[in-house]
Formats: structure tokens, C-alpha cells, sequence
């Protein structure tokens, strides 16, 4: 396995990351984590070299950290990396930091923390108010200088400018931001890649596959991909650029199965940075994505539960799968949609539950307090709902 070294430490990453907010799950629609297979997959990849492991406090509704915790005990302590998360939006008074600290290493099993993260930040009052004016970020450092946290770092959703803003109020180890293809140029991730790299702090990579919106390409961009190089999954493709980066010190991939496991291992054993024409595949692959018109959701479920009870991810997973393999727009008026594809559409979205569909949102807003995409749902949800309207009466 292709390892990077955090010149601050010493430390031999793996350049292939296991994130664990999107484990095989026992039964749809419940975050419950199949324990068998995933930690048939946590084997797989410890065996293969990846030594690099990131949970969170919510992930799983809270069963990721115990999971891991468990998985990760029957390896030698100091032969694995383990990245955790402090859930700002959860502290309200001083003392709750220490107390889900603490909590967090007894669900991981651990005396420390090799990465431990301010999570999902987004601008400085953001971190301000969760983690100056509480006192959290004192506690933290506080655990970095005894030894409790061996990292301690940020994840960012922000913007270019505010980056800087959050860099300077810190001593920061490294940060984690989304980087992917799409996100180098729609959330300008090469401007906050390089706002690192001249700062020569590490970056780790979130999101390089954007929760899968990567690996679903439409069929042109399949195309363009594979008869460049037929030896590559699509999903190695997005993978390989953001590992091809300089200052990129580890890959987060948050795997499903033990496919992707296999496959992401494979690109990472035997690791070859993008070339040049390939590049130029890739971009021309992407003009035919961007084409399609998706909602840019990773499904990470942070605007989730909807006080309304929509399942905002399902409704964007239907409308973006089906547009993708049947390029069925947002706005009707742009081009014909066929009788096929227009049933196909609302079957697929009316096998969603009635009280989970996208017509029961009422714009409260709250959902978009969370979105590290800054998605505007409720507008989203609207568009989708009399796309729905309109095609079941065509239909």
C-alpha cells in the first residue's frame, strides 16, 4: 500500500483512508451497521496496508464509533491511525466537550486519538461560538499536550475566504476538505488545496468520490473514461486524483462493500498518478456529466431528520439516479421527456414512502443550517415536487 508521510511527525499514512459513515447497513432505511461484512471489509483493508481509520460522532446514528472500536481491538494499538470528531453543533455549555471526548474513547476502545477533528466547520463564528467562547478548543489542546490527541485538525465546508480566517485562530496539525473533480472548480477545492499546501499543513481528502455521485457517471462519461483506460474502474478515476496531489496525505473513502474495498485497495497498491492525457479524458468525461444537471448531495445525511419527515437525501438519490440514466431534467421546458421515461421516474420516486416525498416540505429551512454542500433544498424540493406533478400527467 502507497504510504505518505506527515513530515510534522514521521507518521506513515496509508494513502487510502477507510471512512465509516457509509458501512453496509442490515435493513433499508435504518442506520443499522451489518456487523459481518463490514468487519470483514475493516480486515480486508488492514490486511492490505490501509492504516488509516475515520469515524464520527453521529455517523450511524452514534454506531460507527463502537463498531470501530470493536473492529479495530483484536490489531496491535500503535499499527493503525484512528481519526475521530468533536460534534460542534452539539456544544452548548462548558464541560460538554470533555464529556463527549470522554465518551468517545470508551465506545472506540482507545486511550487516544491519532486524528482527532473540529468537525464540519464552516466560517469563524462557527468556531467561535462552538469552541472559543465554551472553552472547547482549550480542552482540546489541552488533550493534545498530554498525549489524548496525537493530531488535532479541522474538517472544512467553507469558503476560500474563511479558511484562512479559521487557519489563523489555531495551531492546526492538518485539515480535511472535500476535494474532488467536481468540487475542484463548482466549490473551488484548488484554491483551498493550495491555501494548505503553501502553509505546508496536510490536507486530508473527504468526499474524493462525492458519496458515489462519482462512480454513477452518466453513459458518455463511462465511455470517455473506459476507452482511455479499460483496465480502470470509474471509481479509480476520482480516486486517483486526488491521490495524485502533492500535500494529499491520506484518501478518505467511506466504502459500502467489499467490492469498493477490493477496488480502491487495487488503485491504491499499485498507484499511478493521473497523466496528462488522461486528464484531459477525465475533463472531457466531466463536460458530458455536468450536462446532466444532478443536485450535488453526497447523501452524508446532515440535514437529516427533516422536522417534516422528508428523507432529503432518497429524494435527491431518486431524481439524480434517474436523470443520469435517463437525463430527465429539472425544468420541463428544456426538452421533451418521453412516456418511458417519465413513468420510470415517478415509479421510482413513488417507491419512496408518501410521507418521506419531497411535496411534504414546507421551506422551514432548517435542513440547510447542516448541508456542507449549501444546497438550497427547500427550492430543490419544490422543483422536484411539480416535476412529479407534471409527468404524472403526462403519464
Amino acid at each position: 500500500m502507497e504510504k505518505r508521510t506527515d513530515l510534522r511527525t514521521g507518521a506513515a499514512v496509508s494513502l487510502l483512508g477507510f471512512g465509516t459513515m457509509r458501512l453496509p447497513k442490515r435493513y433499508d432505511g435504518k442506520e443499522d451497521i451489518d456487523n459481518q461484512p463490514a468487519e470483514a471489509m475493516i480486515d480486508e483493508a488492514y490486511r492490505s496496508g490501509v492504516n488509516y481509520f475515520d469515524t464520527a460522532y453521529p455517523y450511524h446514528e452514534g454506531m460507527s464509533e463502537t463498531f470501530i472500536g470493536r473492529a479495530l481491538k483484536k490489531y496491535p494499538r500503535e499499527s493503525f491511525f484512528l481519526a475521530d470528531k468533536m460534534p460542534g453543533w452539539l456544544l452548548k455549555r462548558s464541560g460538554d466537550g470533555e464529556r463527549i471526548f470522554q465518551e468517545q474513547l470508551k465506545k472506540c476502545q482507545v486511550d487516544y486519538f491519532d486524528f482527532y477533528l473540529c468537525h464540519s466547520l464552516m466560517n469563524p463564528d462557527n468556531y467561535i461560538s462552538q469552541y472559543e467562547k465554551i472553552d472547547t478548543i482549550e480542552f482540546l489542546r489541552r488533550q493534545r499536550q498530554d498525549g489524548a490527541i496525537r493530531r488535532l485538525g479541522f474538517s472544512f465546508h467553507g469558503t476560500t475566504e474563511d479558511l484562512p480566517r479559521i487557519l489563523d485562530r489555531g495551531d492546526w496539525d492538518f485539515v480535511q476538505i472535500q476535494l474532488n473533480y467536481l468540487d475542484w472548480d463548482i466549490q473551488d477545492a484548488k484554491t483551498k488545496y493550495r491555501i494548505l499546501e503553501e502553509r505546508g499543513i496536510p490536507c486530508i481528502v473527504m468526499e474524493p468520490v462525492r458519496g458515489g455521485n462519482l462512480c454513477t457517471l452518466c453513459e458518455e462519461s463511462v465511455r470517455i473514461l473506459q476507452e482511455a483506460r479499460p483496465d480502470k474502474s470509474v471509481a479509480s478515476w476520482a480516486i486517483r486524483f486526488a491521490a495524485s496531489l502533492p500535500g494529499v496525505l491520506t484518501v478518505l473513502s467511506g466504502m459500502s462493500s467489499m467490492d469498493q474495498v477490493r477496488d480502491n485497495v487495487d488503485t491504491m497498491n499499485r498507484f499511478e498518478p493521473l497523466s496528462g492525457e488522461e486528464r484531459n479524458a477525465l475533463e472531457r468525461s466531466l463536460d458530458e456529466y455536468l450536462k446532466n444537471g444532478t443536485i450535488p448531495c453526497t447523501g452524508c445525511r446532515y440535514c437529516m431528520d427533516c422536522p417534516h419527515g422528508v428523507d432529503i437525501p432518497g429524494v435527491f438519490s431518486v431524481y439524480n439516479e434517474c436523470v443520469t440514466s435517463m437525463r430527465i431534467p429539472i425544468a420541463l421546458g428544456s426538452q421533451a421527456v418521453g412516456n418511458r421515461e417519465a413513468k420510470a421516474f415517478v415509479k421510482a420516486y413513488e417507491m419512496l414512502p408518501e410521507e418521506k416525498r419531497a411535496e411534504n416540505c414546507v421551506a422551514c429551512g432548517k435542513c440547510m443550517q447542516h448541508c456542507p454542500q449549501s444546497i438550497r433544498i427547500p427550492e430543490r424540493m419544490a422543483e422536484i415536487a411539480k416535476l412529479i406533478s407534471e409527468l404524472r400527467s403526462k403519464i
